[in-house]
């Protein structure tokens, strides 16, 4: 390719530069425009743009901007906003309670949820009795429950009406609920009937049955069951939103799709923070002492298996004394053993979440990791006999013999050590499933310790066997 052409596919993959609203916001906050000019021009911008440059104003901005804005904007803005506690202080009681009375109920309970337990039910107190009933409702379920994250935003109608009635009944609640890509039914008794998607209503000529458009099998969840329970089955439906049902069939409320998504965000963060040996994710502003108590009685197990490692490498005291050279690979086979039982650790997680899964296709992850691990110690195992024994040989000055006897012994002891890392990778989360534990805890640190214990049982027997008592290797 010449430099012509190399120039031409250079060209091809810069982007035009993006506009930088926050700068331009801020700009327009500090000019000398009047408040109707002022919010005018910011209609034009998402209200998560200017969620992110309140931080960047000053106290007396910000209520400018408020009250430029209004109390359905500011709604908006404040839920997009990470630390909104903050922000909610600047205002007044009664300020602060209209702007969270104007939020989705799932977002006013995670303003709320920010603020003392004092504030919180100061501005619950001034909300009118709908907004009370909302957040009561949601706040009633556990954090770990579909129903804490679930909004009772949205249209719902009954099954005996007609099209024209719908549509009526659709349009008059169009105003206070702005999820109404789908529309939701309910029988006589308030249980939950079915779906309609938007689109079918529309079209819908007058003398259409609405019971034709009904979809009667439309997926629903609990608000009782637990989050990770029923994630699975709320990935699988590519619907905007999901319903919410009490154990009688009630239509408590939705679960939307960006929910969905923060729901599983989270989902995903926990088996994360396990997986660095947590117990669960940990938050920028949480307190100091908490995070210590997450962390240390992982800290505490793994420091004794810690012991154990360096007591069985003790054991072998006279391997060392007449080896030294071993040493220096020993880092070499625990580093191996350590990223194989890692790699297996995260397939068979990943594998465990499908809860479609069953024994025999368990057993056969299990034999699939291990001739994983044979297959790929065998071609590293030979790598590192050619490799460390050509480093011993010409970088140590030692015998070819003696050289390629240590790299041998290295070779065939990470060969070994990454067959047992995979499977103890596969079958520790596996056993834990199986007693009910989550599999996640089996975290990196803890796969990783417990294969450095195999890797140096495995290293030190091999060179007791193979170099000291079989060909009597002595530096």
């Amino acid at each position: 390719m010449d430099e012509k052409e190399l120039d031409t596919v250079d060209e091809s993959t810069v982007f035009p530069e993006k506009p930088n609203y926050e700068q331009e916001l801020i700009s327009l906050v500090e000019s000398n425009l009047t408040d109707a000019e002022l919010k005018e021009r910011l209609s034009d911008y998402h209200e998560n743009d200017i969620a992110n440059i309140l931080e960047r104003l000053t106290p007396l901005e910000r209520r400018r901007l408020y009250r430029v804005l209004g109390t359905d904007t500011v709604s908006e803005i404040f839920t997009y906003l990470e630390d909104v506690g903050k922000y909610i202080e600047e205002l007044d009681s009664d300020k602060a309670a209209d702007i969270i009375e104007n939020m989705d109920a799932d977002d006013a309970v995670d303003v709320l949820d920010e603020l003392e337990d004092k504030k919180s039910h100061e501005l619950i107190s001034l909300m009118d009795e709908d907004a009370r009933h909302d957040i009561d409702l949601i706040q009633s379920y556990e954090d770990n429950e579909i129903g804490s994250r679930m909004t009772t935003n949205f249209i719902v109608i009954r099954n005996d009406v007609n099209i024209k009635q719908a549509m009526r009944a659709l349009v008059e609640q169009a105003g206070d609920n702005d999820n109404i890509s789908t529309i939701y039914v309910v029988d006589s008794e308030e249980h939950f009937y079915g779906a309609i998607d938007l689109k079918d209503l529309i079209v819908a000529r007058q003398y259409t049955e609405l019971e034709s458009l009904i979809s009667t099998s439309f997926p629903y969840v609990y608000a009782k069951e637990s989050i990770s329970d029923c994630i699975e089955d709320l990935k699988e439906y590519s619907e905007d939103s999901i319903p919410v049902l009490d154990n009688d069939k009630t239509l408590l409320g939705v679960i939307t799709a960006q929910d969905i998504v923060e729901v599983v965000d989270e989902e995903f963060g926990e088996d994360y923070a396990k997986l660095a040996g947590l117990t669960e994710e940990e938050d920028l502003q949480e307190p100091l002492s908490a995070s210590i108590k997450k962390r240390l009685p992982w800290l505490i197990i793994l420091l004794f298996l810690g012991l154990a490692v360096s007591t069985v490498v003790g054991l072998f005291e006279s391997v060392i004394s007449q080896l030294t050279l071993i040493v220096s690979f020993q880092s070499l086979i625990l580093g191996m053993a350590g990223n194989v039982g890692t790699q297996s650790l995260a397939v068979t997680i990943r594998v465990l979440v499908d809860e479609s899964v069953d024994a025999a296709q368990k057993w056969k992850l299990v034999l699939k990791e291990i001739r994983i691990g044979c297959v790929n110690g065998f071609l590293v195992g030979t790598l590192a006999f050619l490799f460390v024994g050509s480093y011993i040989l010409l970088g140590r000055g030692k015998s070819g013999f003696f050289s390629f006897a240590v790299s041998g012994c290295i070779g065939l002891a990470m060969w070994v050590a990454m067959i047992i890392s995979s499977m103890m990778g596969t079958l520790i989360p596996l056993f834990l499933h199986k007693a009910g534990v989550d599999p996640a805890v089996a975290s990196g640190p803890l796969i990783s310790t417990i294969n450095d214990l195999v890797a140096v049982v495995t290293y030190y027997g091999l060179s007791w066997i193979l170099l000291l008592n079989v060909l009597q290797l002595v530096e």
